[in-house]
């Protein structure tokens, strides 16, 4: 690379020039003559005025020209959208050039100029002074999709971004807060502009610098400046012209690009990003499809055998046929004396509703059949069909309380289907987070999972053995999981792990194993007869953050033992 296309670029950046051409290009002038020439000038906020025919017709028509090569933004009100006869760009006048509606300038330096012209409108379509949340998508699209994307070197707008004073300088008069576009604020936070200029207020605010990086957390990026100009020969003196030198970030060393002032703040548009977040997760929430895991509980056990002695695989197709009956008490049949009714929220004609009795949050429910089934394998279609409606109601009740439900199924050391409902808060985490917890958790307990197509039928490759699920609302896709060993723990080391979702925990929870002795739970009413200590469906090894003094209805894997607090 040669010494010379390293050379710093100097620019002068101007604000409102409202048709008063003549004390632009004059101070420009003088600028020149003191200082030497200048590269170029970027003129932000509104550039043609009511009353700019007499002066803008001389320079239209060649008689005077602008000093240097001068780009400008379009228009930001119905009067003045005549003097750009192509919303695409074009030459106006001899070195006077109009960027276009939004998009990137660059030049033969490298230097790379952001723009979006005129001012925030949410009707759709905008009208030629007006942008819209699509122009700021599409122009945020068509940079981030660029390999190794860091940042452009300028963001020129006419309206200042929304909240841009939030850790920094006073801006004097004017309240961010209040002032400016959100969707400007979204566009500088994305694109990390080195320097941001905007006008329309009538005043001048140099923000000091803000980093693009979270400290500790992120690897170091350059920081960005605002700078936000006054217009043109102001009574007030306010500075409207401000000239600086920049290198493109294409052609700076690493090193020197990320290099942090002492006077850098944290980023003024991180609140903002997180809200917006936040509505885009409430709107697509509802659109999600049901994404699933599913732990193989036979994996490498050998082949099966039916009574006959004849491997499954060579058997006759099975012929419809009541529910297994339990071998011993079950907490979870609902003709069962042993089921805690006072748990019971809901009973349809196939399934029923009732609370966890030791849950991972204070609002976990499951959803079990009625009849004795160990795995979802096993439900008929009428059963099927009914636990879809438990599943759909769950989702609308939970999405008008802000959340979304993880699902996981719990039959391991079980003989009765428990299907675990464990909402979340949609601000506070994604599904992607939960996907990566659990995941994380399973290789650290040896336990293997591996997607499989979506839309496939789960008992394809279940081949009619036990097995356990996850799920949650995004991208539906089923996992095999395989390993040394499967934990009932699983769900309940998830949530431990991922503390950043900040759900309020159930007064319950962890395995009795770890915590020592604890004391018996305070007497309550119960419609269930006292437990033996031993039974053939009575749910053991791991603690889910569930349990109870008994394994009745269970928030997952529990120990043998009792909790501290049961919950009522």
């Amino acid at each position: 690379m040669s010494a010379m296309a390293a050379q710093p670029l100097r620019v002068l950046a101007c604000g409102d020039v409202e048709g008063r051409l003549e004390a632009l290009f004059g101070r420009v002038r003088a600028v020149q003559a003191k200082s030497g020439r200048f590269d170029m000038l970027l003129c932000v906020g509104s550039f043609f005025g009511s009353t700019s025919d007499a002066e803008w017709e001389e320079y239209r028509t060649g008689i005077k020209k602008a000093p240097i090569p001068t780009y400008v933004l379009g228009a930001n009100d119905q009067d003045t959208v005549r003097y750009f006869p192509d919303v695409s760009g074009c030459e106006l006048a001899e070195n006077i050039t109009y960027l276009g509606r939004r998009g990137i300038f660059s030049g033969t330096s490298g230097l790379q100029i952001a723009y979006l012209s005129g001012t925030e409108s949410q009707d759709e379509p905008t009208a030629a002074y007006n942008f819209s949340s699509k122009d700021v998508t599409e122009l945020k699209t068509s940079l981030l999709s660029t390999p190794k994307f860091k940042g452009v070197d300028i963001l020129l707008t006419s309206p200042w971004p929304r909240d841009v004073g939030n850790f920094g300088n006073s801006p004097g008069e004017i309240d961010t807060k209040k002032c400016g576009s959100a969707l400007v604020s979204n566009l500088a936070a994305s694109l990390k502009p080195r320097y941001h200029f905007a006008s329309l207020e009538k005043a001048y605010y140099e923000r000091l610098p803000y980093r693009n990086h979270i400290v500790l957390q992120e690897t170091p990026q350059h920081v960005s400046r605002f700078i936000a100009l006054a217009d043109v020969g102001n009574t007030s003196k306010k500075k409207y012209l401000y000239a600086f030198s920049i290198v493109p970030m294409s052609l700076m060393d690493p090193a020197e690009l990320v290099k942090q002032p002492q006077d850098v703040t944290e980023n003024p548009y991180r609140k903002l990003q997180k809200e917006a977040r936040k509505a885009k997760t409430l709107v697509c929430a509802e659109e999600e499809p049901a994404c699933q895991f599913f732990f193989d509980l036979n994996k490498n056990q050998g082949k099966k055998r039916s009574s006959d002695g004849k491997e499954r695989g060579n058997s006759q197709p099975k012929q419809a046929k009541k529910p297994p009956q339990p071998t011993g008490p079950c907490w979870f049949c609902l003709a069962s004396p042993e089921v805690e009714k006072h748990l019971v929220v809901s009973i349809g004609t196939h399934c029923y509703l009732a609370l966890a009795k030791g849950g991972l949050l204070p609002d976990h429910v499951l959803i079990l059949p009625i009849g004795h089934y160990q795995s979802v394998v096993d439900l008929s279609s009428e059963v099927v069909e009914e636990v879809t409606k438990y599943k759909s109601a769950l989702k609308e009740f939970f999405r008008s309380k802000g959340k979304r439900y993880v699902l996981f199924e719990r039959n391991y050391r079980s003989q009765h289907l428990q299907l675990q409902v464990i909402p979340v808060p949609l601000d506070l985490c994604t599904s992607e987070d939960i996907k990566e917890s659990f995941i994380v958790q399973a290789q650290e307990q040896q336990i293997e999972l591996l997607e499989i197509p979506e839309h496939s039928d789960i008992k394809q490759p279940s081949r009619g053995r036990p097995i356990s699920t996850w799920s949650w609302t995004r991208g539906r896709s089923f996992s095999i999981a395989s390993g040394k060993a499967f934990r009932c723990s699983l769900a309940g080391r998830c949530w431990r792990a991922r503390r950043c979702w900040r759900c309020p925990t159930a007064p319950t929870g962890g395995s009795a194993r770890r915590r020592g002795p604890r004391r018996r739970p305070p007497p309550r009413p119960s419609a269930a007869t006292s437990s033996p200590s031993t039974s053939p469906c009575r749910p053991d090894g791991g603690g889910d953050g569930g349990g109870g003094e008994r394994a009745a209805i269970g928030g997952g894997g529990v120990t043998r033992g009792r909790s501290s607090v049961t919950r009522q």
